[in-house]
């Protein structure tokens, strides 16, 4: 494993990249989870100040891992269930189990790069029954952030997967008229209650982010994906359409309440219960490997 710098946190032993004014720190025993990420001296994520360790994937803050399968899943209204191709009805919890499980270091540069690893096991075969190498990676950019999620079939059977990001950006709660998401050539919608997705509207090309059409919503790229996130003191550029990149279905928006200082912006490879409906499900055969990469780049 590689030797990589410290930092105590909260009370928790964490991995720390880059250098005193801008930064990761990351908890890899806890589902491989970005939990700061400092630009310029500044935090760009936001965390809890007395986050509840004890039950770290409840945790609103940071970026967890949404991965094998992301949302909520049904099966004939039962949610917290998906069916396979053969009929068997496996229990996985929203969003999977990649968030609640621990991760290797498997790479790091001190300064600039962590990947952290998941593999199958026991705990993953009961809700997932494929064996795997999930592979996350950080990278620091002069002016931002590259992240990779990279899923490898180590199994003899072909893989269903769709992945994503779940990023908790800082926002105070006041500022949400002032600040606003531009989402070009993007259908809108949502999840509905038996899992299947409504039918898409066409969507705005921006949006203030106190707009209540964008609670919970999916926004599915049209044409080229991209995002641009402009609040009062900086501008995030998802940069989603990247050479040989899986590519990314949707970008989701949410809240956990109108006083929430902080507001999510998830790039998605698919959308959730695709295993039932197929929008952004991605097949992965034996030995072969597929990365979903996408850069965010601040502007102060």
């Amino acid at each position: 494993m590689p030797q990589t710098p410290t930092t105590r946190f909260q009370g928790q032993d964490l991995v720390q990249i880059g250098n005193a004014n801008t930064f990761l720190l990351l908890a890899p025993q806890y589902g491989g989870r970005l939990v700061r990420w400092v630009h310029h001296g500044e935090d760009i994520l936001y965390w809890p100040e007395q986050a509840d360790w004890s039950r770290p994937a409840k945790i609103r803050g940071g970026n967890p891992l949404l991965f094998p399968f992301i949302g909520r899943h049904f099966v004939e209204g039962a949610a917290g269930q998906w069916k396979d191709a053969d009929g068997r009805i496996h229990a996985l919890p929203q969003h999977g189990f990649a968030r609640d499980l621990p991760f290797e270091v498997s790479d790091a540069d001190a300064q600039s790069f962590i990947a952290m690893t998941l593999r199958a096991s026991e705990a993953t075969r009961t809700g997932y029954p494929y064996d795997f190498v999930f592979e996350t990676s950080y990278r620091l950019l002069p002016d931002g952030l590259e992240v990779c999620l990279r899923t490898l079939n180590t199994g003899t059977t072909r893989l269903p997967y769709y992945a994503g990001h779940h990023f908790y950006f800082a926002l105070p709660h006041v500022q949400r008229a002032a600040a606003s998401l531009a989402l070009p050539g993007t259908d809108r919608m949502r999840q509905q209650p038996d899992g299947s997705p409504e039918a898409g509207k066409p969507g705005d090309a921006s949006y203030k982010l106190d707009d209540p059409r964008l609670q919970d919503t999916f926004h599915v790229f049209r044409n080229s994906p991209s995002a641009v996130l402009a609040m009062p003191d900086r501008l995030i550029t998802f940069e989603l359409d990247l050479p040989g990149s899986a590519p990314w279905h949707a970008v989701t928006t949410w809240s956990e309440a109108e006083t929430s200082d902080f507001y999510c912006v998830e790039p998605w490879v698919g959308l959730p219960n695709a295993i039932h409906h197929g929008q952004g499900l991605r097949w992965i055969e034996p030995g072969q490997s597929e990365s979903a990469v996408c850069r965010l780049r601040v502007t102060d």
